[in-house]
């Protein structure tokens, strides 16, 4: 381990490290206090520096608390202790490293731009920054880029500013009339039993007529949102979409699956965001593990579709459809609850390539039992998604992908 921190030993440079460390998993999002520096200090010393894998789930037992935190620490310890080809001016300020001479240029990871920002934020505090007189009319606003810029790739701060532009999101009136009907002062419909109870005031002299209307409701929404590990990234982010969508919304079921299927309704119900995922992330026992979207959807189908999918539900699959095993089952499956809902709507972060083809064997056998199929990766995608619950025209047909791939 003598690599990773160089002089950790002879001259006591591991708890400043680790001291800087925990300072930028803080600043990057993670709840890290003194109290976790001083048993991440002592954890080290209890357990040794020996193997890079011991000393990881050493600092990792002490710093994650949560299933979603896993995929920042694992950049942040990466970056920290590993990696010297990235970004080496600016870590030389928390941790010495020799600068390689031919460095390749990587494309940036899910989460190491917010990562980076944590390491780096002193470093690049202490540069004097030139001015720059830029002409507005031939650039974006800062609006405009948060947008458009994919989940996966944001910063804590731009993470922070998407959940308030989500919480703020406007949902259509997608109401639609009933078979029932209630009382209403203009409506079209006489009501004979309550013009009759209100004919008996006046001793039946004068029959004051009573009318009704058909009742509007919005139609049930029901969400199956994929945690696995290829997804988590987008993970905690679709909650937060989610949470403000079953706070705007009164019929909103949201289930969570990756090997098994979890309904955290209820837990999304609560009034604090942070409090309803803190409760998602511990009701969920698979979380960035593996998937099993065919035995999940058959789940679903058998014990919660009679209760959640009546009235016209529209139903959210939130997930990147990359199935191995069962696509037999995934596509009896889908095509069973393509069939029990009114709309189907498959949400896929891998629609965002200008490349992609349906050529994984999952994706192929989702495609023909979806009515629409959409890319989720920013906020733009967002929005896009709120019209469209109300709009059932879509630019992207499934069937149509399907035969062009």
């Amino acid at each position: 381990m003598n690599e990773l921190a160089p002089g950790a030993k002879g001259q006591g440079r591991l708890p400043e490290n680790l001291a800087h460390f925990a300072r930028a998993l803080r600043a990057a999002g993670l709840p890290v206090g003194p109290g976790a520096v001083i048993d991440a200090i002592a954890a080290v010393e209890a357990a040794g520096i020996g193997e890079r894998g011991d000393f990881y789930a050493t600092l990792h037992a002490v710093f994650v608390k949560k299933h979603e935190h896993t995929v920042i620490f694992r950049q942040a310890f990466d970056i920290f202790w590993k990696r010297r080809g990235f970004m080496e001016k600016m870590i030389a300020l928390m941790s010495p490293m020799a600068e390689p001479k031919n460095a390749r240029k990587q494309t940036p990871e899910a989460g190491a731009t917010r990562v980076a920002d944590a390491l780096y934020q002193a470093k690049q505090e202490e540069k004097p920054k030139p001015s720059l007189e830029l002409d507005a009319r031939f650039t974006m606003s800062a609006h405009e880029v948060l947008q458009s810029k994919d989940f996966a790739q944001m910063s804590a701060e731009e993470i922070a500013r998407a959940r308030e532009e989500i919480a703020r999101l406007t949902l259509p009136d997608d109401a639609r009339r009933t078979r029932r009907f209630a009382a209403h002062p203009h409506g079209a419909m006489v009501d004979p039993r309550r013009s009759f109870r209100r004919s008996l005031r006046s001793g039946g002299a004068t029959i004051d007529l009573a009318m009704r209307a058909r009742v509007t409701r919005t139609p049930p929404i029901v969400a199956l949102c994929d945690i696995s590990g290829s997804m988590s990234e987008y993970s905690r982010i679709f909650l937060h979409f989610l949470h403000a969508l079953t706070e705007k919304r009164q019929r909103v079921q949201t289930f969570l699956f990756g090997t098994r299927l979890t309904n955290v309704t209820r837990a999304l119900r609560r009034r604090d965001v942070d409090e309803a995922l803190a409760l998602c992330s511990t009701g969920v026992k698979d979380w960035a593990g593996g998937t099993r979207i065919g035995a999940t959807l058959h789940a679903f189908n058998r014990d919660w579709s009679r209760r959640v999918l009546g009235q016209g539900a529209t139903v959210l699959l939130i997930t990147d459809g990359l199935e191995r095993d069962g696509v037999e089952e995934l596509a009896r499956e889908a095509e069973r609850l393509h069939k029990s809902c009114r709309r189907l709507i498959w949400l896929n972060p891998l629609l965002r390539f200008d490349g992609f083809a349906p050529k994984a064997q999952g994706v192929r056998a989702l495609l023909p039992h979806v009515d629409a199929f959409r890319a989720i990766h920013n906020l733009a995608s967002m929005r896009d998604l709120v019209r469209a619950l109300s709009d059932e025209r879509e630019a992207i047909a499934p069937r149509r992908l399907l035969a062009a791939g």
